[in-house]
């Protein structure tokens, strides 16, 4: 098999505090990229619409207006020594396709990334992707079982139905609950939802965050070997949440992409 390639000269995923939980200004990312000599960083904000949860974690539509303003403005002031790309991270919310169809389109987006962080229960949302224990403590409720089914399924809708070019975040559910291991039946969901985004023709993410809590990336190496063989191309995010966390373990992926291949 030929090694697979990917871009570490471009980190396509930083946030800053305009999301609530990271920290930094979008001047002070772009000068940190530049000090790693990046060719290119990609904005990927969150936009999330009708969850009811106990904090915002995502941007106002305010947030983007500022958003896109400030983007443009870095974009002019630093061409030439590197790309700015503005582009968002799409909470998926089955109950309210058409309005997140329609708030995507308010925007032109450097990068549509697809994600699904807040399962809909009787008694409000819960975050499938957080540390903390009242979350995970909901969940374990609820099911790992079923909530891990419903990720995936939901998933694969996202990638069907929203304008997504990468998908983010493929092995996230119940990332921090402490018994979670995939099953042969969770990995059929994952194939499914690995040939839908072979059909559209989306790249995966290889998150670089991983490193810092496990060693190793996000997804497994098993995930991105299922990528790899439906010749879906990767693409490198740090999910920088602070300036310096920018391009962070990129000088690790090389020698990834000899192990997949």
């Amino acid at each position: 098999m030929q090694t697979p390639i990917i871009d570490t000269k471009v980190d396509g995923h930083v946030h800053t505090n305009l999301c609530n939980h990271a920290r930094g200004e979008m001047e002070e990312y772009v000068l940190y990229a530049l000090k790693l000599g990046l060719r290119k960083l990609i904005f990927l904000e969150h936009l999330e619409i009708g969850i009811s949860y106990f904090e915002s974690t995502w941007l106002t539509e305010d947030d983007f207006n500022f958003y896109h303003k400030e983007g443009k403005r870095l974009q002019k002031k630093y061409q030439g020594k590197i790309e700015i790309g503005l582009g968002v991270e799409v909470g998926y919310n089955p109950r309210f396709l058409e309005k997140i169809q329609q708030k995507l389109a308010l925007y032109t987006w450097d990068r549509v990334g697809i994600s699904y962080h807040f399962l809909e229960t009787d008694s409000g949302h819960l975050n499938m992707v957080s540390r903390k224990q009242v979350n995970i403590d909901a969940l374990d409720q609820y099911g790992v079982d079923e909530v891990v089914s419903r990720y995936y399924n939901d998933l694969r809708e996202a990638v069907e139905k929203l304008p997504g070019q990468v998908l983010c975040h493929i092995d996230a559910v119940l990332r921090h609950h402490p018994d979670i291991r995939f099953t042969p039946d969770h990995y059929v969901l994952i194939d499914k939802l690995l040939d839908a985004v072979a059909r559209k023709k989306m790249a995966l993410e290889v998150n670089t965050s991983g490193y810092k809590t496990k060693e190793q990336p996000y997804p497994s190496l098993t995930i991105l070997q299922k990528a790899v063989t439906r010749n879906i191309p990767l693409v490198a995010g740090s999910d920088a949440h602070r300036p310096e966390d920018v391009g962070r373990y990129f000088d690790r992926l090389p020698d990834l992409m000899k192990r997949l291949g």
